[in-house]
């Protein structure tokens, strides 16, 4: 069986020798890692994947750590069924089926995931090269990348863009953006960071306290693929409204949460705040905010005994995620939010996060 891997490597050497004429042997010298710093708030972004490879933030007492779950090595990401930190497309989360009508045309993609689509099939935007189109070490990283017309079965060629940029000196931003060239597609990005505000190795987060500013959810079936309703989350394991510890109602839902919720808009502006993750011991806070209707809530409950950084094992529930989004199944869905972009269109999806201490 040819490995994901080595069919990554097929599609990135093909796309480099077609847009920048390099010779397949020299794959490996495009992928790099990239520092963001200002202060002592670093991150660090590799070009494989355009992936978030560690967030360092100080604690209350000024104590620094890494707050990302990922890999000790590039490698790891390139054999990786977690999707730490990777920039997530071309359609995030599943496709039902695997497959979607659009225009009349039925399209069949990889079923990777009990029969599903997920995260953009068997080589999704996490598993190719980016191509680095601006970098400020003390402010900002850009990265691009030209997806092709019938890549991993979807239709049209597009380009996609994402930077990751310092705003202020507690707040880091990502704004994702893509432009169909040739067909109308459908798109939605989304950044798969796994957090651990008490530093990756510390142990579960049971002990978080989160809040999503969402009163909905849409729920699934056995197969994690939503049945197109839409419910209030009163009165359920789901309700965060109020902030609370992750593991308060764990009994009422033993396998974690992996779940889209429905973000609460009650105006117009650009980015609604979606969420707030506490955790007490280290005082470290994130806020999120964000343009999508939705962000799908993953307690890792997938995890198993996986080796990340500095010696650590990761075990189920070592970290959480929080990936603002479209909603899951939406080319299946007509109720849900469309995802499908014209040529001549531009999708953009922006994230900040803000981190404290106290």
């Amino acid at each position: 069986m040819v490995s994901k891997a080595s069919i990554a490597y097929f599609y990135a050497i093909i796309g480099l020798m077609l847009f920048n004429n390099v010779a397949a042997a020299d794959y490996d010298d495009y992928i790099n890692v990239y520092e963001l710093k200002k202060g002592n708030f670093s991150v660090k972004i590799t070009n494989y994947g355009a992936t978030v490879l560690s967030v360092i933030l100080p604690d209350r007492t000024g104590k620094l750590d890494d707050v990302v779950l990922g890999f000790p090595t590039i490698d790891g990401y390139k054999n990786d069924s977690t999707y730490f930190g990777g920039l997530i497309g071309r359609v995030a989360n599943r496709i039902g089926g695997a497959k979607f009508t659009l225009n009349g045309v039925e399209y069949k993609l990889p079923a990777n995931d009990h029969g599903n689509t997920l995260h953009g099939g068997t080589i999704g935007f996490n598993d190719v090269i980016w191509e680095v189109t601006s970098y400020v070490r003390n402010n900002h990283l850009s990265l691009h990348y030209r997806g092709q017309d019938g890549e991993q079965g979807f239709p049209g060629a597009l380009d996609v863009y994402v930077t990751y940029m310092f705003v202020g000196a507690d707040r880091l931003a990502l704004k994702m953006q893509a432009t169909p060239i040739d067909k109308a597609t459908p798109i939605n990005l989304a950044s798969h960071s796994y957090w651990n505000l008490g530093g990756h190795g510390s142990g579960d987060i049971f002990s978080h306290k989160i809040q999503l500013l969402a009163s909905h959810i849409t729920p699934v079936d056995d197969k994690l693929i939503p049945t197109g309703q839409i419910i209030p989350v009163n009165g359920t394991p789901y309700d965060f409204l109020e902030s609370r510890t992750i593991g308060s109602k764990f009994k009422e839902l033993p396998d974690g949460y992996d779940i889209n919720y429905v973000v609460d808009y009650k105006d117009n502006k650009h980015i609604h705040k979606v969420a707030v993750v506490y955790e007490s011991k280290s005082g470290r806070k994130m806020e999120l905010w964000s343009n999508q209707p939705g962000v799908q809530f993953y307690t890792s409950n997938m995890l198993n005994d996986t080796n990340g950084k500095d010696g650590v094992t990761y075990h189920r529930y070592a970290g959480l995620c929080l990936e603002t989004q479209g909603f899951p199944d939406s080319v299946n869905h007509p109720n849900f939010p469309s995802q499908i972009v014209n040529p001549g269109e531009t999708y953009t999806h922006v994230m900040v996060y803000r981190f404290t201490s106290n």
